[in-house]
C-alpha cells in the first residue's frame, strides 16, 4: 500500500516495508536521527521518508516542512497544526497517516506466533474468552488487531500510554468503533498486517 489510501473523509494511510522506502534526507530528520542508535535511526528515517513521500503526493507544499513533537512525542507539522500526521513502526513494517483538519493516530503491528492468556485479558477484558479457542497464531493476530485500534486512539488524542489504551473497548473482529470523541477504523480488508487509524469525529 505505497500509494496513499483514503480511509475516511480527508484521512489517508500509507504502508510499506522499511527496505522499500527511501530514507528521509531532510536536514531536521537527519539531525534527530543522529542522536539515535543506528537501528532506531534507520527506522526513524524510513518512517519520515514514507511520511514525506505521502505528504508530497497529497500536499506537495508540505513535504519539506519541519516536523516537531509535543511533550508526549506526538508529531506535528511545524506551522501547520491543521494537518494531522502519525507514524508507526513494527519489525520493518511502517505505516503513516495524514489527515486534513484534524488530529490522527495510526498503528501497525506484526503479530507474534502466540499470545498469553493474561495479555489477551488485559487488552480484551470480557471479550478474551472469544479468542481462547483460536489456534495460537490466529489468537495472536486478533489481539494485534485490537491493539492497533487501541494504540491509534491514544495516538490521535495525544495521550499516548497515559491514555491507558488497554482500557479501550475494541471487540475482536470489529472493523470500526468509537472511543469518546474519536472514531477508530481497522483496515481488515485492506492490509495484510494489523493496521488501524483513529481521528476525532468532529472536524476542526
Amino acid at each position: 500500500m505505497t500509494t496513499p489510501l483514503l480511509v475516511a473523509d480527508q484521512v489517508w494511510v500509507t504502508t510499506a516495508t522499511e527496505d522499500r522506502i527511501a530514507p528521509s534526507a531532510h536536514r531536521d530528520d537527519l539531525r534527530r536521527a543522529a542522536a539515535l542508535p543506528d537501528r532506531r535511526a534507520r527506522e526513524f528515517l524510513a518512517g519520515r521518508g514514507l511520511l514525506r513521500d505521502t505528504l508530497g503526493a497529497l500536499r506537495p507544499a508540505l513535504a519539506d516542512a519541519d516536523i516537531t513533537t509535543d511533550p508526549r512525542g506526538k508529531p506535528w507539522l511545524h506551522g501547520h497544526p491543521d494537518v494531522g500526521i502519525s507514524v508507526s513502526h513494527s519489525q520493518g513494517a511502517i505505516a503513516v497517516g495524514v489527515a486534513a483538519g484534524r488530529a490522527l493516530g495510526v498503528d501497525v503491528q506484526r503479530p507474534g506466533t502466540s499470545v498469553t492468556a493474561s495479555f489477551a485479558r488485559r487488552l480484551l477484558h470480557e471479550h478474551a474468552r472469544r479468542i481462547a479457542a483460536l489456534p495460537p497464531e490466529r489468537a495472536a493476530e486478533e489481539v494485534a488487531w485490537v491493539w492497533t485500534a487501541q494504540e491509534a486512539c491514544v495516538k490521535a488524542s495525544g495521550a499516548g500510554f497515559a491514555g491507558r489504551p488497554w482500557t479501550i473497548d475494541v471487540p475482536p473482529g470489529a472493523r470500526s468503533g468509537h472511543w469518546g470523541d474519536y472514531r477508530w477504523i481497522s483496515l481488515r480488508d485492506r492490509s495484510p498486517l494489523p493496521l488501524s487509524c483513529a481521528f476525532p469525529m468532529a472536524r476542526g
